[in-house]
């Protein structure tokens, strides 16, 4: 089932706490409810607030593809481009990255969110200002009927047109446990950018490729096309909501 990444729901629960929608020692159940343990969250957003941090950011990094996140460290560089997701702030810099794993004996087995705090240098408050929802979702909606259409160009099924779209399309989430009162068209593009991640991220399943190598191939290469303007999209439409929680909008 597709599902946002949890760093995506940590920065909209904990945005909503620093502003005062909430106690902070809520924001671990509200953005992470079907984990069983989570450490390292609470001591560094508290930190955070306490130095006076109220917008907390969402990355979605991947190795050749660091655009969304802050610089800082290599143990930072390694640590987010392995787990592809991390939350940061802006004023004084820093960043938490999870590790998410299964934990217990085989057969009773709960799932567990370790955060681990990095340096990671600030940024500049126009850089955040300056994003544009409207042209992020315009951009996505074309890459989206553009892709498609490759994708149903594409040889083999069950990847191509509609056999995909089909194959996925009972087992995405959306109910995606946002905070409320965030703005329309940031839910929208979340909830649209959400379910493109998941699609290709369920056509790239090995277990729906066909036999035929070279087809297989193609089809990926879009997909992870697909997937990675989504990723951009939502992690542009998720800090456009953050910055509404902060009153930053």
């Amino acid at each position: 089932m597709a599902d946002l990444p949890a760093s995506v729901r940590v920065a909209l629960w904990s945005t909503a706490a620093l502003a005062g929608g909430l106690d902070l020692k809520e924001v671990p159940h509200r953005a992470m409810p079907d984990l069983d343990h989570i450490e390292g969250l609470l001591p560094q957003l508290s930190l955070w607030r306490d130095l006076g941090e109220r917008l907390v950011l969402v990355a979605l990094p991947r190795p050749g593809d660091l655009t969304s996140m802050p610089s800082g460290p290599a143990a930072l560089v390694a640590a987010a481009t392995e787990a592809e997701e991390l939350v940061y702030v802006t004023g004084l810099g820093g960043a938490l990255v999870p590790d998410i794993r299964a934990f217990g004996p085989e057969g009773d087995q709960g799932w567990e969110a370790r955060w681990t705090a990095y340096d990671a240098d600030p940024v500049p408050q126009h850089v955040v200002q300056q994003l544009s929802l409207p042209d992020v979702e315009l951009q996505l909606r074309r890459e989206i009927g553009a892709l498609t259409s490759e994708l149903g160009n594409a040889p083999g099924q069950p990847l191509s047109g509609h056999g995909l779209e089909n194959a996925v399309r009972e087992g995405l989430d959306t109910d995606w446990g946002l905070p409320d009162n965030l703005p329309p068209r940031a839910v929208r593009v979340v909830e649209l950018a959400g379910a493109i991640t998941g699609l290709a991220a369920a056509g790239l399943d090995h277990r729906l490729h066909s036999v035929d190598s070279s087809s297989t191939l193609q089809r990926e290469q879009i997909l992870r096309r697909l997937h990675d303007h989504a990723s951009h999209a939502l992690v542009a439409a998720v800090n456009v909501a953050a910055l509404h929680l902060a009153g930053w909008r």
